[in-house]
């Protein structure tokens, strides 16, 4: 299948498309960003300047990706959602000027293999979440979520933990859980969650 950018998108000459990825309907993807293989981007959505998404990473409709945002392979990002990158906003300086790209310093969500953020959730930079961890559609993220964890809130926080397949995992004693959807098992150990070697 051949990369597939729609005539009304807004793509960057400097920006890289990875071979079968598709950029639709108004979405628009800044200079110095790449794209993996095989990545879609939704209509209306923004990827920003020098943002990197792995292979295989989804953006839905509408969601925001602002620079400079780092997505490992497989990451999906839902409608609406939002990935921020300054952590003290303001559209002047003190002296009533207006902030310019010198006057701020851009601070980065880091988002790991195979995670997931629901729709019209928001990560508010700098944070990272964990490799195939689950963010709930409006959850709003302010701190680090571990690897395979379930969070859910305003602010996030979290509930339990999600194997591979995005199941809730179910605890079955003596540090261990189960994927209800696919039987595989997962060693719990502290705060970390690890899928058990087969």
């Amino acid at each position: 299948m051949a990369t597939r950018i729609v005539d009304s998108a807004d793509v960057s000459a400097e920006a890289t498309i990875g071979e079968d990825s598709m950029v639709w309907h108004l979405a628009q993807v800044r200079e110095g960003a790449v794209l993996g293989r095989g990545c879609i981007v939704g209509r209306g959505a923004y990827i920003g300047t020098g943002v990197e998404l792995g292979d295989h990473c989804k953006v839905q409709n509408y969601a925001l990706v602002y620079e400079p945002a780092r997505l490992d392979r497989g990451v999906f990002i839902g409608p609406a959602a939002v990935l921020t990158n300054d952590t003290f906003p303001r559209a002047i300086n003190p002296d009533g000027s207006r902030k310019s790209g010198e006057d701020w310093e851009a601070v980065g969500v880091t988002i790991g293999e195979g995670a997931s953020i629901g729709a019209r959730a928001v990560c508010v930079a700098p944070v990272s979440v964990g490799a195939w961890a689950m963010v709930a559609a409006g959850a709003v993220v302010a701190k680090d979520v571990p690897e395979h964890a379930l969070v859910v809130g305003v602010p996030a926080r979290q509930v339990g933990w999600v194997g591979h397949a995005g199941h809730p995992l179910e605890q079955q004693g003596d540090g261990t859980w189960r994927c209800p959807h696919t039987g595989d098992s997962y060693e719990q150990h502290g705060e970390t969650l690890r899928r058990a070697q087969a």
